[in-house]
C-alpha cells in the first residue's frame, strides 16, 4: 500500500481540474495536467497547439481571484500534456483524479483509457459531485475497483476545506483509510466519508437548505437582500449567506444537483422542495445564471449592485435591511445567545429562523441513516463545504432539542425520542467531545480527536484562568495556551493581562506557552477604537502608556525564560502579526494573511514592528549586499502595508523566518502541532533570550526615503500625509538623528516608534483615517 503521493495526474484542465493540480502542487506533489487536443490540431504535430487547451487552463486558474496557489512558485511543478500524446506518462502517478464534465459515458471513456497505462495499486479517484461511484466501475478490472473511489473537492478548493470520500461496494477499507489520512493531514482538507447516495452529504443537504429558503422567501414576501442578511455573519455563515452563493456557484448548477435529486430521491419526503420555483426557472430561460452571466440574483451596474425583484424579475437598487431584533441582538456578544435571541424574537426576523429551522432540523433528522449514520459527519460536511461556522445538528442543540416539541411529528422517531427526553446531539466529558449514535442509542466519541487539540473540548475542563478577553487553557504535557476571544480579536489591555498572566504562570510552574484561538481571525490588531477615544480626548499619557503596555507585552514574549510559540490563521493584522514577529516559532495556518498595517490609518507599526523590521534587515545583511535595496524592500512592506495572501507569501514578504517558522495545512492539526513545537524547544534545553544590540544604518539612507515619497507624491500615488507619513516611518527605520551606521538596542528603536506613533495621533488626517475604519470599514486616503 502507498505510503505517500509523490506524483499525481489530473485529468482534466477545467476550473475545478487546474485548482486541484494547483493544490496538489502546493502540497509537494509533482502533478501531471492532462487535457483533450482540440478538435483543430488532432492532424497537427505542434506540441503547443496540441497542448493548447490544457495550458490555456492553467493560465487563467493562475490569473483567478482568490488564487488557487499560495504561491506562484509552486506551478514548477505542475507538467502539461494531452490524453493523446501523454496518457502513458501517468504510470508514474501514485494517485490519478479525473475532473472531466459530469457525464458517466464521458467519465467510463476516460477510464477505459486510463486503465491501459495505471500501475497496479495506484489509487483512482473521480472528482464528481453526484454521480454514483458504484455506476463508474462497469468493465473495469478488480484491481483498479479496488483502488477506486469519489472525492469530491469543493469549489475553490484552495479555500473550501470539504472533500467528500465515497467508497464503492468494492474499494478496499485500506484505500479510504489512506486517502482519509492524505487529504487531511496533507492537503489540508476536512474528509467526511460518505455513503453512496445522490448529491452525497453537503449537496444533499445544503441545496435543500437553498431551496428551502427560496421557497420561504416567496411566503414571506422577503427581499433578496434581506434573505441575505438574516442567512449571513450573523448566523455564522459566509457574508455571500444565500443569493450571493448561489450566484457564485451558478444558478444552472444549483438546478442541475435539485433536478438530480428530484429524480434520484422519489422517496424523500420533502421530494416537492427541491421543485425549480417558477422565478429560477424564468431566470434560467433568460441565461441569468449568477456570476458566470453577470447577472443573476445580484448585478453590477456601473459602482452599483443591483439586486433582483422577484415579481418583476428586474433589477433596482437595494434597500437597506433593518430587523428590529438585529439591533438589539448586536450587542450580545455570545453566539449562543445571540441565536436564541433572533429565534424566539416576534418580528419578521424571529418568524423566519423559527420556519426556516424547523424546516431544515426536520430534513436532517430523516436523512439519518440514509445519507450518513453519523450526525457529525453531517455538521462536518456543511461546515467544511458552505462556510458554516456552526453545522445543523450544532444549531438544534444551541436551541434545545425541546423547543420543537411543539412540532415533533415532524421529525423521525429517533429524533422525537431525544425531543422527549430533552437530549443533546453532542456531548463534552472529560475533555473529549462525544456525538449521539442513533443506531445503539448512546454517545460515543467522535474518531479522531485525540490526534488533534480542540480549546471549544479542553475549555470546559482545563481553564486555568481567564478574564473578560482571555482564557488560559491547560493543554497538557505542561504547556498552556492563551485564548484571546474579543471582537475581531483585537488586542487590547485584557489581552495584555492574558499573555503576561501566562508566561508568568509557565515560567513558575509549565514548560511552554502558546498563543492561539479559534475565532474566524486570528487577530485584527490593536484595538483602534481605544486609540483613536484617547487621541480624540488628547489623553497623550494615557495613551503613551497604552502603547508602552503593548511594547512590553511583545517583549515579555519575545523575552521570557520559556518558549512562546504563537499558531496563527486567517487575518493576522497589526499588532497580531507583531505578536508574530517577535515569537520563538510561528506555526502559521497556510491560509494565514499577515501584514502591519497600521500606515492604512495614518499610523506606523507601534508594538514592535517598526523595531523588529529594522532589526530583521540588520540581521539579514551579509558582506557585498547592497544594503539600499534590502532597506527598500522592508520599508516598502511596512510603507505600502502589504498583506500575505498566504502564509508561504509571509515568507517572502519577511513576516515569517526561513527555517525557523512553519506552516501547518490543516487548520484542525495547528494547535496540536503548536504544542509539540514548544515541548521540543523545552525538552531540547531552552535559554532565555539576550537582546543584543544591532546596526541601524543612520540619516544616510533618508535620501532615499525622501526621494522615493517625493516622487510617488509628484505622481499622485500618495498624498501628502502618506508622503509625512513615510518620511516619519524612514526616520525609525535609519535609527532616529544618528549622522552614520550606529549599534542601538531595542529600547532605543522601540522609543522611536512610540515618539512616532504618538505624533501620529495628533494628526487630524490620521484621525480621520481611524474614523473612517471604525465607522466605515474602509481606508480613507486623504
Amino acid at each position: 500500500m502507498q505510503k505517500h503521493i509523490k506524483h499525481a495526474s489530473v485529468i482534466g484542465s477545467g476550473v475545478m481540474g487546474s485548482q486541484i493540480a494547483c493544490h496538489l502542487a502546493q502540497a509537494g506533489v509533482e502533478v501531471l495536467l492532462l487535457d483533450i487536443v482540440p478538435k483543430e490540431a488532432i492532424e497537427s504535430t505542434d506540441k503547443k497547439l496540441r497542448n493548447s487547451i490544457v495550458n490555456s487552463a492553467l493560465a487563467a486558474a493562475t490569473k483567478m481571484s482568490p488564487a488557487p496557489l499560495y504561491s506562484k512558485q509552486f506551478l514548477s511543478r505542475i507538467t502539461t500534456g494531452n490524453l493523446t500524446d501523454d496518457i502513458s506518462k501517468i504510470a508514474q502517478s501514485d494517485w490519478i483524479i479525473e475532473v472531466v464534465t459530469e457525464r458517466l459515458d464521458i467519465k467510463q471513456s476516460v477510464f477505459e483509457n486510463v486503465e491501459k497505462y495505471r500501475k497496479p495499486n495506484t489509487y483512482i479517484s473521480s472528482n464528481t459531485s453526484g454521480i454514483p461511484i458504484e455506476m463508474m466501475l462497469k468493465g473495469r478490472s478488480e484491481d483498479f475497483q479496488n483502488y477506486f473511489c469519489g472525492t469530491h473537492f469543493f469549489n475553490p478548493p484552495r479555500y473550501l476545506e470539504l472533500v467528500e470520500l465515497i467508497p464503492s461496494t468494492k474499494t478496499k477499507p485500506e484505500v479510504i483509510t489512506f486517502l482519509d489520512n492524505y487529504i487531511s493531514k496533507f492537503l489540508g482538507k476536512k474528509t467526511v466519508i460518505c455513503k453512496d447516495t445522490p448529491a452525497f452529504i453537503a449537496n444533499r443537504i445544503g441545496v435543500y437548505s437553498i431551496f428551502s429558503l427560496f421557497h420561504h422567501t416567496i411566503k414571506h414576501g422577503l427581499t433578496v437582500e434581506e434573505v441575505d442578511k438574516l442567512t449571513g455573519p450573523i448566523l455564522g455563515r459566509p457574508k455571500s449567506a444565500t443569493y450571493r452563493t448561489c450566484d457564485v456557484v451558478g444558478l444552472d448548477t444549483l438546478a442541475h444537483v435539485a433536478n438530480g435529486v428530484k429524480m434520484a430521491c422519489p422517496n424523500d419526503e420533502k421530494n416537492d422542495a427541491f421543485n425549480i420555483p417558477s422565478f429560477l426557472q424564468q431566470m434560467l430561460d433568460k441565461g441569468m445564471l449568477g456570476a458566470k452571466t453577470k447577472q443573476g440574483f445580484y448585478k453590477k451596474d456601473g459602482k452599483d449592485i443591483l439586486s433582483l425583484n422577484f415579481e418583476t424579475l428586474e433589477y433596482q437598487p437595494q434597500i437597506k435591511v433593518n430587523f428590529p431584533s438585529f439591533g438589539a441582538a448586536k450587542t450580545i456578544e455570545k453566539f449562543d445567545d445571540k441565536l436564541k435571541f433572533l429565534f424566539f424574537s416576534k418580528d419578521k426576523a424571529g418568524e423566519f429562523y423559527r420556519e426556516t429551522f424547523t424546516d431544515l432540523f426536520a430534513y436532517i433528522s430523516h436523512r439519518i441513516t440514509e445519507i450518513s449514520d453519523d450526525i457529525y459527519k453531517i455538521d462536518d460536511a456543511i461546515k467544511a463545504g458552505f462556510g458554516w461556522e456552526v453545522g445543523p445538528f450544532e444549531l438544534w442543540d444551541i436551541l434545545a432539542t425541546k423547543t420543537f416539541a411543539a412540532q415533533k411529528s415532524l421529525f423521525s422517531s429517533w429524533a422525537q425520542e431525544l425531543i422527549d427526553n430533552g437530549a443533546s446531539f453532542y456531548k463534552i466529558e472529560h475533555g473529549v467531545k462525544s456525538c449521539y449514535d442513533v443506531a445503539s442509542k448512546s454517545y460515543k466519541e467522535i474518531p479522531g480527536q485525540r490526534e488533534k487539540l480542540s480549546l471549544a473540548v479542553l475549555k470546559h475542563t482545563n481553564t486555568l484562568w481567564q478574564n473578560s478577553d482571555t482564557s488560559i487553557i491547560d493543554l497538557g504535557d505542561g504547556i498552556i495556551n492563551v485564548e484571546f476571544h474579543t471582537k475581531m480579536n483585537t488586542i487590547g489591555g485584557g489581552v495584555l493581562q492574558g499573555i503576561h498572566k501566562a508566561i508568568d504562570m509557565a515560567e513558575a510552574d509549565y514548560k511552554g506557552v502558546v498563543i492561539s484561538n479559534e475565532g474566524q481571525n486570528f487577530s485584527a490588531g490593536a484595538n483602534v477604537g481605544l486609540i483613536f477615544m484617547m487621541a480624540v480626548e488628547q489623553d497623550w499619557e494615557e495613551l503613551d502608556f497604552a502603547i508602552r503596555a503593548f511594547q512590553n507585552a511583545m517583549m515579555r514574549v519575545r523575552y521570557s525564560s520559556v518558549p512562546v510559540i504563537v499558531a496563527p490563521h486567517k487575518l493576522s493584522l497589526g499588532g497580531g502579526c507583531e505578536m508574530c514577529l517577535h515569537a520563538d516559532k510561528v506555526v502559521a495556518h497556510a491560509e494565514t494573511y499577515m501584514g502591519l498595517v497600521e500606515f492604512g490609518v495614518g499610523l506606523i507599526p507601534g508594538g514592535g514592528g517598526t523595531k523588529e523590521f529594522t532589526k530583521r534587515l540588520a540581521k539579514e545583511l551579509v558582506e557585498g549586499d547592497v544594503v539600499t535595496n534590502r532597506f527598500r524592500n522592508r520599508f516598502l512592506t511596512v510603507g505600502q502595508a502589504k498583506v500575505s495572501t498566504s502564509a508561504y507569501e509571509a515568507f517572502e514578504l519577511g513576516y515569517l523566518r526561513w527555517g525557523i517558522d512553519e506552516i501547518v495545512m490543516n487548520r484542525e492539526l495547528q494547535l496540536k502541532h503548536a504544542k509539540n513545537s514548544a515541548l521540543l524547544m523545552y525538552e531540547k534545553g531552552y535559554t532565555q533570550p539576550i537582546s543584543e544590540k544591532f546596526l541601524a544604518q543612520g540619516t544616510g539612507l533618508m535620501g532615499l526615503v525622501n526621494v522615493g515619497a517625493n516622487s510617488m507624491l509628484a505622481g499622485n500615488y500618495i498624498s501628502e500625509h502618506d508622503q509625512h507619513i513615510s518620511k516619519k516611518l524612514g526616520w525609525v527605520m535609519c535609527g532616529g538623528d544618528l549622522s552614520e551606521p550606529s549599534m542601538v538596542t531595542e529600547q532605543y528603536l522601540l522609543d522611536l516608534e512610540r515618539k512616532v506613533f504618538l505624533e501620529l495621533c495628533m494628526q487630524r488626517k490620521t484621525l480621520e483615517r481611524i474614523e473612517s475604519i471604525l465607522k466605515t470599514g474602509k481606508i480613507l486616503r486623504n
